[in-house]
């Protein structure tokens, strides 16, 4: 169970942005909490838990999410462009339609995740675990990945435009 309600984290993200300053939920538990539209620009989540939290449409650009835990989180039509996510657990999110530019997931586990018509452009997926999962549409131009990058299985990267950097 979450230990703030989403008007404690949307005050919190508010104060923060109002004052200048990078609204702080580092290692918050905000499991299973309803926070779709909400407004999390810039908002520090570094080992947050966000499992099963309802995210759909929210605005997390240029969030920090390294090592937070997402997996079976409502992520659709989410914005993360510019947001970490290194480390994160996405294991069996719902990410369609995401917007994921620019976004660092490196060592991500996105395994088992719906990422249908999801935006990977320029995102960097070094690493990253995406065993299982639906890449059914999404743009992968120029997102770059490693050798230590797993794919769906029968899935070609670099025909979807992606980048493989130990290539180069």
């Amino acid at each position: 169970m979450a230990n703030l309600t989403r008007t404690q984290v949307l005050m919190v993200v508010q104060i923060a942005l109002e004052r200048g300053d990078i609204p702080n939920l580092v290692n918050v538990d905000l499991s299973d909490l309803d926070l779709h539209h909400a407004t999390l620009i810039l908002t520090n989540l570094k080992q947050a838990n966000l499992r099963g939290a309802n995210l759909r449409r929210a605005n997390l650009l240029s969030a920090n999410l390294s090592e937070a835990d997402l997996s079976r989180a409502n992520l659709i039509g989410a914005n993360f462009s510019g947001a970490t996510l290194r480390r994160a657990n996405l294991s069996y999110a719902s990410l369609n339609g995401a917007n994921l530019f620019e976004v660092n997931m490196s060592e991500a586990d996105l395994s088992g995740a719906e990422m249908i018509g999801a935006n990977l452009r320029e995102a960097d997926l070094s690493a990253a675990n995406l065993n299982r999962a639906n890449l059914t549409g999404a743009n992968l131009h120029e997102a770059r990945y490693n050798n230590a990058t797993q794919w769906p299985v029968n899935f070609d990267p670099l025909a979807a435009g992606a980048i493989n950097e130990d290539s180069s």
